[in-house]
């Protein structure tokens, strides 16, 4: 009796023993679930965007020059002072005899009166053809404009004219400019030619007044103190600080993708609010420059008009640095998910997808991309769980369990 009782404590012990054991290899071998960050797939507004510095410059910049080799007085002008067009004079000049009477100085100048008469009547044809051009992109825009109204006529179309009506109306403001300034300078030749000539100086002093060309503020000067100088030398330059552009290098390859009309934001430049911009001009030729790694690069220059009025940036300048954020695609709504979710597999983008706590390895079509989201055409649905950044560890299959 007492050794069946021995016998079965001892049996007892074995299985529960072997019981322990089994239960400590099981814990011990079972598979782990493996921690994860997920992310849900959501329907939302996305945007492409090419991020690049730009630079603000002023449209219509100004360099003064002297006409005419002479004695140039102090300029008593200081940097951002206003001028007016005809009426402020930036400088004074006199003669330095003989040169000012020699007859090879005469001839010059009366051959600079002719080519600035020469060049004025050249910005006049400009001017003509700029305002032809603003005549029938307007009278396409209102065409197209009645075509939409019947549905004979898409959106494109007509944002397409629209834009050349933008464009030439910007023409045939810039070719007004040039004959304003082309006048201006034909006056100041003239001018100086009737310097040359004693008999029609006026109270005899000989002196040669300089005055602004356009309405604006003094830019740069480049000559204050009185001096002798020679004939062309810039003295300074006006412009219109409030008439502003932006000026964006980008590489060629993105320059590609970039067209006249594209929205931009224009971030960090100081105010409390981001500006809103339009893309004007990616201009046809690039340049080489070298990255701060000193790598060459192909550049091509973006040209970005300001659409927000003057008195919201009215401490905006020339030369300031401005991030534009140009907006290549957008939608108002499209399937996405973090790229970090996404990696390739055999040449095609794969996600892990969670399901019922499971990472399943799931392949997906891929649109858009703007380094934040990606657009899904296909693959996973509206609020499917993705993991995001998936280690190497995990695998098809593997339980998975939220960080």
């Amino acid at each position: 009796m007492n050794k069946t009782s021995t016998r079965l404590r001892r049996l007892a012990w074995w299985t529960l023993a072997l019981i322990m054991i089994a239960v400590t290899l099981y814990i011990a071998m079972r598979p782990q679930k493996v921690l994860v960050d997920t992310a849900r797939a959501e329907q939302a507004p996305m945007q492409v965007t090419i991020d690049e510095d730009g630079i603000t410059r002023i449209r219509e910049r100004y360099v003064v020059s002297t006409p005419l080799s002479g004695r140039l007085l102090r300029i008593t002008l200081d940097v951002g002072d206003e001028v007016k067009a005809g009426e402020t004079v930036l400088a004074r000049m006199e003669p330095t005899d003989p040169e000012l009477l020699d007859p090879r100085m005469v001839a010059q100048a009366e051959a600079r009166v002719r080519a600035a008469q020469r060049k004025l009547e050249a910005a006049k044809t400009e001017q003509t053809k700029a305002k032809n051009a603003l005549n029938f992109a307007e009278s396409e825009m209102g065409r197209v404009r009645v075509l939409r109204r019947n549905n004979a006529a898409s959106d494109l179309e007509f944002a397409e004219k629209e834009l050349a009506f933008r464009q030439a109306t910007e023409d045939a403001r810039s070719a007004e400019l040039a004959v304003d300034i082309a006048k201006y300078e034909l006056e100041l030749q003239e001018a100086a030619l009737i310097l040359t000539d004693p008999a029609k100086q006026k109270n005899g002093d000989g002196e040669l007044p300089i005055n602004a060309p356009i309405d604006g503020r003094v830019l740069r000067i480049n000559q204050e103190s009185a001096a002798v100088i020679t004939a062309g030398s810039p003295l300074m330059e006006v412009g219109d600080p409030s008439d502003l552009e932006v000026v964006a290098d980008v590489l060629s390859r993105d320059a590609v993708r970039i067209q006249a009309g594209n929205d931009v934001s224009l971030e960090h430049w100081g105010g409390e609010k981001p500006l809103r911009g339009r893309v004007r001009l990616v201009e046809p030729s690039g340049f080489t420059k070298l990255s701060a790694l000193g790598v060459e690069e192909q550049r091509v220059n973006v040209v970005i008009d300001l659409l927000d009025p003057p008195e919201s940036r009215t401490q905006l300048g020339d030369n300031f640095r401005v991030d534009c954020r140009m907006i290549v695609w957008s939608s108002d709504s499209v399937l996405q998910i973090p790229t970090s979710a996404l990696f390739r597999v055999e040449q095609r983008w794969h996600v892990f997808e969670v399901r019922n706590g499971v990472a399943i390895l799931t392949p997906v079509d891929v649109g858009h991309n703007n380094g934040r989201q990606a657009e899904i055409l296909g693959g996973i649905n509206v609020d499917s769980v993705v993991v995001i950044h998936p280690s190497d560890t995990l695998e098809d299959g593997v339980q998975v369990e939220q960080r």
